[in-house]
């Protein structure tokens, strides 16, 4: 018998990020990029006018055409940008952010996720955003991620929505248990449930959207040399430690905690699928060194996909025609190949 038909993927709804950044010119250059790069559709939720007027600035003619949702957007997208509108509240100048623009930098992510809930998008990848920008205008979230969980339990109510960071590039896959906090309020932070909620999540996206039917995960250690058995610090002994036994007695394929200066060189990057990291800087400089320009962001834990990205607003560059769509294009990629496991459709 005939395997069942797979539906073709609904295309995905890309943010315009903090307009006075590199992202809208990074999502021109990758609509430009689409065939040579093989993209899945995208519409970009973003100004019009701001898109024509960077387009200009930076030498790239592409054509723009105004449609109502990602979806609609399916059918023009070999012949131009497909964008859905949302209005600043005053032109962007490439470089100078702008706290008054903030509310259409946070309508962007909202409009995207909403059509997602809608299906009128197949997954969400977001653009730099600027949240000292958008602090300015009373923004409550930490960050992307936080802000992306709130979203989902607005619009998946009963859903779970635990929003849980990985970075990922060619060669590693990254999760930090602890994100945007300073590095001292790390350790009141850290529980033993923490770590093992953290580690479930990321072991269920490895198989649901990743394709890794028995996933290995390797947990670091807080301190140097994972504590040295308790002579430097006891966090590792008492609280790390405990949750990756409690895992590995539920049957998860789990190592830990291991000294995070030998877990990320060529030979033990083999022997996972995904570390886990307790703190931000301790997950991002190894991933940032081996793919700064192919690495994507991804929250996982969430009703949708959503990536981004592994870069900032990159304000000095903006507008100059420097920027590289590297990160975005595999963020767009991973995008599609993770909704397309997720629904049974057809990736391009």
């Amino acid at each position: 018998m005939d395997a069942p038909a797979r539906a073709p993927l609904t295309p995905l709804a890309l943010t315009m990020g903090d307009p006075a950044g590199i992202g809208p010119e990074i999502a021109l250059l990758a609509w430009r990029d689409r065939q040579r790069r093989a993209l899945p559709p995208f519409a970009v939720y973003a100004d019009l006018d701001l898109m024509r007027d960077r387009a200009a600035l930076i030498a790239a003619p592409v054509p723009i055409e105004p449609v109502p949702n990602a979806k609609t957007g399916a059918s023009c997208f070999t012949e131009a940008l497909p964008v859905v509108a949302i209005p600043l509240a005053r032109p962007a100048r490439p470089g100078v952010p702008d706290a008054e623009n903030a509310g259409a930098t946070l309508l962007s992510i909202r409009r995207a996720v909403a059509d997602v809930a809608a299906d009128k998008a197949a997954a969400v990848v977001t653009n730099p955003i600027a949240k000292s920008v958008l602090y300015q205008a009373g923004f409550s979230h930490p960050g992307h991620t936080e802000f992306l969980g709130a979203l989902a339990r607005e619009y998946w109510p009963g859903e779970a929505a635990e929003p849980v960071m990985m970075l990922a590039g060619p060669d590693l896959r990254v999760v930090p248990v602890t994100i945007h906090v300073a590095l001292k309020e790390v350790p009141g932070l850290l529980t033993t449930v923490r770590i093992m909620a953290t580690a479930r999540i990321v072991a269920n996206a490895l198989k649901r959207d990743f394709g890794i039917e028995a996933p290995r995960l390797a947990v670091s250690g807080l301190n140097p040399h994972a504590g040295e058995d308790g002579a430097l610090g006891t966090e590792d002994q008492e609280v790390v430690r405990p949750a990756v036994e409690a895992l590995r007695a539920e049957g998860f394929d789990i190592r830990g905690p291991l000294s995070a200066d030998t877990m990320f060189h060529a030979a033990a990057r083999k022997t996972y699928d995904a570390a886990i990291a307790m703190y931000h800087d301790q997950a991002l400089i190894p991933i940032k060194t081996l793919a700064f320009d192919e690495g994507v962001n991804i929250t996982l834990g969430l009703p949708f996909v959503r990536t981004s990205p592994d870069h900032g607003t990159a304000f000095a560059i903006a507008g100059r025609g420097v920027a590289s769509p590297a990160s975005l294009e595999a963020a767009l990629k991973l995008a599609a190949e993770m909704s397309a496991r997720r629904l049974g459709a057809t990736a391009p």
